[in-house]
């Protein structure tokens, strides 16, 4: 049975294969198990071959910069270097030694933002295991009553109001940027929609929330990760992808 780094190491592996193109680097995909939930990718290792052969003639550059663990799930955070630069997050499930799903969700790179921050500059290592469990229980919360029910009074209880680090690339370090980008509207609804919580995913002081919801009214994948120090929200990353039309799938697995 593999371990955690191990896992780590297979699928940063995996990852760098895109720069190459080489098919060995799909063997960590159980291909008769595979079940892919990015919509322009069909099923199988074959698939993924067939990707990253394509993805190999652009020179494509490819960066891992965190990968965490959590059960049978390893997810990584990730910059793109095709013929666009481009932040991802990868989230692989694992049965044993090979990766059994797979979803993701990437946008096209901006910034840095007003403080200077980058999509993907900051600490890279996760702290605090022993927290794992109540930093999970705190995005959740999170998410749920802040994010999805709208209670921006409770915004506090969960952010550190005085050190808080954004790198979404439209807004700027502290609560209050957080607070107006949620308060704002588009055509007389909310700009940023979150609908439902799918996941949350989580190695110590590094948190992942995946949801599902609207951005400027068009249906949205909205990845979230967190950093959590001493019961508070101190450092944020996101990527945002529109929900390909089911007409263009390539697959029948849903995004989520």
């Amino acid at each position: 049975m593999t371990t955690a780094e191990q896992r780590k190491d297979l699928i940063r592996k995996l990852l760098k294969g895109i720069e190459t193109g080489d098919p060995a680097s799909v063997a960590v995909v159980n291909e008769a198990k595979y079940i892919q939930h990015n919509p322009q990718t069909h099923e199988g290792s074959e698939g993924l071959a067939s990707l990253f052969a394509r993805l190999a003639k652009t020179n494509p550059r490819v960066n891992i910069v965190r990968a965490f663990a959590d059960g049978d799930f390893v997810f990584a955070h990730t910059e793109y270097d095709f013929s666009t630069r481009r932040i991802g997050f990868e989230v692989f499930r694992f049965e044993g030694d090979q990766a059994v799903e797979h979803w993701d969700n990437i946008q096209l790179r901006r910034g840095p933002n007003a403080s200077g921050r980058s999509m993907v500059d900051g600490p890279i290592e996760a702290t605090d295991l022993e927290n794992t469990e109540a930093n999970r229980a705190l995005v959740r919360s999170f998410a749920e009553q802040v994010l999805i029910e709208r209670d921006l009074e409770r915004l506090a209880r969960f952010v550190d109001a005085d050190g808080f680090a954004q790198h979404n690339p439209n807004l700027e370090d502290g609560i209050e940027a957080l607070r107006a980008a949620l308060r704002a509207t588009t055509g007389g609804e909310p700009t940023i929609a979150y609908r439902r919580v799918h996941r949350v995913l989580a190695e110590g002081s590094f948190v992942l929330s995946v949801c599902e919801g609207a951005v400027a009214g068009a249906h949205s994948a909205l990845y979230d990760l967190y950093r959590v120090a001493n019961g508070k929200l101190v450092e944020h990353w996101d990527t945002v992808e529109h929900v390909a039309p089911r007409s263009e799938w390539k697959n029948d697995n849903g995004k989520f």
